[in-house]
């Protein structure tokens, strides 16, 4: 008898990617509580990188010998003003903030939780990412001081690295006075808005008088964000409001009062929109405010999707790390690049059409440097310990009534 065969050894499969990525998006989608409002996490995801990808189409970092200025497409090519329009998406950010903040406390309030412990919780998750940021950047503008780089190339890296930190400043600001703005009425800092921009503009006052309007300005979307939070804007009449009205009055202050079209900020321009806020971008603010209402249910919808749920959950995890250090990917890649020479798209004026094209095919490198800077730092933005329930809480809890929504059980 010949001998039986050998026992053939199978190896043990491997998921195929697309397989793994699907079981991972379904555990993320099983572990989201059920009344989680996905449309906020959407709506957040979609504004950060909004302005991530705004930056990177907008901000050119020229090479001229050897120190490195700052450009813009915008100010060769004005044809471009309506690229602003799509990625300056910093109204949508502050109205999810207010919402997120308004209801936050409120359920905090409700649990016990003292103002101070539950203001120390949010701001937490702000200010170690910002320290990260803040030490990194102290250290590399020290050594390219030390290594002889020309103080002017040092001074447009350091301001473009650390110009995110403006935009935390105010929303932290904004974030600590939630008690106080929750229930105000949007028309009240619109209205400071009018009154500052008819100062400058109509009467001649100092442009310092502007800077009113960065707390003005942003406070408009983070009261309707609050105002979203107490149910009043959930009807789409509200939504197209909004939409409709800001939209035309974006219009007639272009057209009619002379404001600039981009909504961003443009290099060597007279009146910046964005540089203080004026009252052109506080009303474009609102048509986009208008917008995000009405596509909350097609957005609920979409995120049903676990893998589309799955990407909002992550770009969410790490937004702040993905905010803070998209300027510093954007500037890691233009350094690098310039080991191979002077780039197109990456050291190039951006005076042609055919910039833009070559700044897309950049897109993915700044994604990639993006990545390695997130693999990085998002630890930082780890949350701490939630609030402890006050002794009051435990209390009502004892006494047989229900714990509040969001309270953390002790």
């Amino acid at each position: 008898m010949g001998k039986p065969p050998a026992p053939v050894l199978q190896k043990p499969r491997v998921p195929a990617p697309s397989t793994a990525v699907r079981r991972f998006a379904h555990r993320v989608d099983a572990a989201t509580p059920p009344g989680r409002d996905r449309a906020v996490d959407a709506l957040r995801a979609f504004a950060v990188l909004g302005v991530v990808l705004g930056h990177w189409l907008v901000t050119a970092l020229v090479a001229d010998g050897g120190s490195l200025h700052t450009s813009s497409p915008l100010q060769h090519l004005p044809q471009l003003a309506p690229v602003s329009w799509v990625f300056q998406t910093l109204a949508v950010f502050f109205m999810v903030g207010g919402h997120v903040a308004a209801r936050g406390h409120a359920t905090a309030k409700a649990g016990g939780v003292p103002y101070h412990r539950w203001l120390r919780s949010r701001l937490a998750r702000l200010g170690r990412p910002v320290a990260a940021l803040l030490v990194l950047w102290t250290v590399v503008a020290t050594a390219l001081l030390l290594s002889g780089t020309d103080v002017a190339t040092v001074h447009t890296l350091a301001k473009l690295a650390l110009s995110p930190l403006w935009f935390l400043v105010v929303f932290a600001a904004l974030t600590a006075a939630t008690p106080l703005v929750a229930r105000l009425n949007p028309v009240w800092p619109l209205a400071v808005v009018l009154h500052v921009d008819l100062l400058r503009f109509g009467f001649g006052a100092p442009a310092a008088v502007g800077w009113v309007n960065l707390a003005a300005g942003w406070l408009v979307p983070y009261t309707l964000g609050a105002a979203w939070a107490r149910g009043e804007l959930d009807r789409p009449r509200a939504g197209w409001v909004l939409l409709l009205g800001g939209a035309v009055a974006t219009a007639g202050l272009v057209g009619c009062a002379g404001y600039p079209a981009s909504m961003v900020g443009v290099p060597g321009a007279a009146v910046s929109n964005l540089d203080p806020p004026t009252l052109a971008a506080v009303t474009f603010g609102l048509a986009q405010c208008g917008l995000a209402l009405l596509l909350r249910e097609r957005l609920r919808r979409a995120m049903r999707r676990p893998l589309a749920w799955a990407a909002v959950a992550f770009v969410n995890l790490s937004a702040m790390t993905i905010f803070l250090w998209h300027q510093t990917a954007l500037m890691a890649t233009t350094a690098t690049g310039l080991l191979l020479g002077r780039l197109p798209g990456l050291h190039t004026p951006p005076d042609h059409i055919a910039w833009v094209a070559e700044r897309l095919l950049w897109l993915p490198v700044f994604a990639l440097a993006l990545a390695v800077c997130r693999a990085a730092f998002h630890t930082c933005e780890r949350p701490g310990p939630p609030p402890r329930v006050t002794r009051v809480a435990r209390t009502r809890r004892s006494s047989g009534r229900a714990t509040p929504r969001g309270a953390r059980r002790v």
